[in-house]
């Protein structure tokens, strides 16, 4: 006979949250889904009446940097997901069990769960005989656990598109999880690996609002995919203008200039990089200097070269040619300035010419 599971609210108070401190972290989780603070209240609720979400962590053929980023959470904490949100019931990284003994584990949560769990899966599934667990190929393990879930949740490029371990020549003849898995909700959370806050940001709205979140074309939650990288970047001010660094040492990559003629995807990438940034909100690599590999899409590993410009710009169908952007802005720029100084011209005669008939009438 089961006992009785306390909710996610109960489970916090149990560790010596106080009320104060629950609803900090309710709001810090709207916040991470992209929610107004009037929703707080939603997120609140829904923390203080539903139970702890059982999760299966699977891993394949990954770097276990998903997991790595994962538990490096600010906002909320990792503990705070995983102790008071969730209940982590299986992972090769963080389970303290081994062997046998979190196998037959597995088995229980499997049966005592099914319908209920939800299946998270990190890394890229390979052919039997590269990779096996408790004894069984790879693919039997993820049809086994996926058969019951309530949904499937894949973290990192390599589960979402095959990744590195997919690359061109593919020896294990990897997959992502989508080729094996067709009758239950997937969500795909790409990055190499994501960020922090979107992995325990789609979890809380799983956990709040008992469904996927909503998803673009591609199967990514459009809360943390809906916008490109260049659109939010700190750097478009110099794209904007045609300055762009030339090389990653020249006084252009010293003063911040666009990393675009370094080979930078951000033009090509959907991302919240540039909004969640690493870190508990440091920073992100085009913040720090280095371009974006495009990391959260399709193929990046076999598009060609990291730092070379290849990255299309959305409504042309080639390269746009950094040379001429800013002689075309700069003409632009002229332009406008010596309107500006006509239309000032103008104005000011004007009001001369009002000013002397003024003078002549008095």
């Amino acid at each position: 006979m089961k006992t009785k599971e306390n909710t996610i609210y109960e489970e916090a108070l149990s560790r010596g949250f106080s009320r104060r401190d629950f609803l900090k972290m309710c709001t810090a989780l709207a916040a991470t889904m992209g929610l107004t603070y009037k929703d707080t209240d939603k997120v609140a609720h829904a923390m203080e009446n539903n139970k702890r979400v059982p999760v299966i962590w699977l891993e394949f053929q990954s770097c276990s940097g998903c997991s790595e980023s994962f538990i490096r959470s600010t906002h909320p904490k990792a503990e705070s997901v995983l102790l008071e949100m969730i209940s982590l019931e299986y992972s090769e990284v963080l389970s303290a069990a081994s062997g046998h003994q979190i196998e037959e584990a597995m088995s229980h949560v499997l049966k005592e769960n099914a319908g209920e769990y939800v299946l998270v899966v990190e890394g890229s599934v390979p052919e039997d005989e590269y990779t096996t667990i408790g004894g069984k190929g790879a693919k039997e393990v993820l049809k086994e656990a996926a058969k019951n879930a309530k949904m499937v949740i894949t973290y990192g490029s390599c589960a979402s598109w095959g990744g590195i371990p997919a690359a061109n020549p593919n020896p294990t003849k990897s997959v992502p999880i989508t080729d094996i898995v067709k009758d239950k909700p997937v969500v795909l959370v790409p990055g190499c690996p994501p960020i922090a806050e979107v992995m325990t940001g789609v979890i809380a709205h799983i956990i709040t609002f008992g469904a996927v979140p909503e998803l673009d074309q591609e199967g990514r939650p459009k809360a943390f995919y809906r916008h490109r990288i260049h659109d939010k970047c700190n750097r478009r001010a110099y794209f904007d203008a045609g300055l762009f660094a030339e090389s990653f040492d020249d006084i252009g990559a010293k003063q911040g200039y666009c990393l675009y003629k370094l080979g930078c995807k951000g033009p090509t990438t959907y991302s919240s990089c540039p909004e969640m940034r690493w870190n508990g909100g440091t920073s992100y690599p085009i913040q720090s200097g280095n371009p974006c590999i495009g990391c959260t899409e399709k193929n990046f590993w076999d598009n060609g070269p990291f730092f070379s410009r290849r990255a299309k710009i959305p409504g042309t169908q080639t390269t746009i040619n950094p040379d001429k952007v800013g002689i075309t802005l700069a003409g632009v720029t002229v332009a406008g300035v010596a309107a500006h100084a006509g239309i000032t011209a103008v104005v000011k005669k004007k009001k001369e010419n009002h000013a002397s008939k003024e003078e002549g009438e008095s």
